[in-house]
């Protein structure tokens, strides 16, 4: 059993950064590819960004390329989001996901199996 929290969601500015957090924890800790993804309201889940295990592999949406960075710290048990230059439809809840490490680095969110509560993240004008 994993659970995921994540934090670090607030409001900002359009070119704003914030940095989100995701804290993993559980009785096992076991190798994982992590990933954030983003819910609007009224819109689909979307994939934003995951890294494997040994962070040496990324992947990120088109719509965040060059803005967002994912970074992990597995000795802390955390995957961080690193969001810059803000912009408005970039508001939307953002949940950490995790599934069982493998090379490839999956995007449909139904192949993720454990998932956070999300944060909160909103972008104004």
């Amino acid at each position: 059993q994993v659970q995921l929290v994540e934090s670090g969601g607030g409001l900002v500015q359009a070119g704003d950064s914030l940095r989100l957090s995701c804290a993993a924890s559980g009785r096992t800790f076991s190798r994982y590819t992590m990933g954030w993804f983003r819910q609007a309201p009224g819109k689909e889940r979307e994939f934003v960004a995951a890294i494997r295990w040994s962070a040496g592999y990324l992947r990120y949406a088109d719509s965040v390329k060059g803005r967002f960075t994912i970074s992990r710290d597995n000795a802390k048990n955390t995957t961080y989001l690193q969001m810059n230059n803000l912009k408005p439809e970039d508001t939307a809840v953002y949940m950490c996901a995790a599934r069982t490490d493998g090379i490839v680095i999956p995007t449909r969110p139904k192949l993720y199996d454990y998932w956070g509560q999300g944060t909160q993240v909103t972008v104004s004008s």
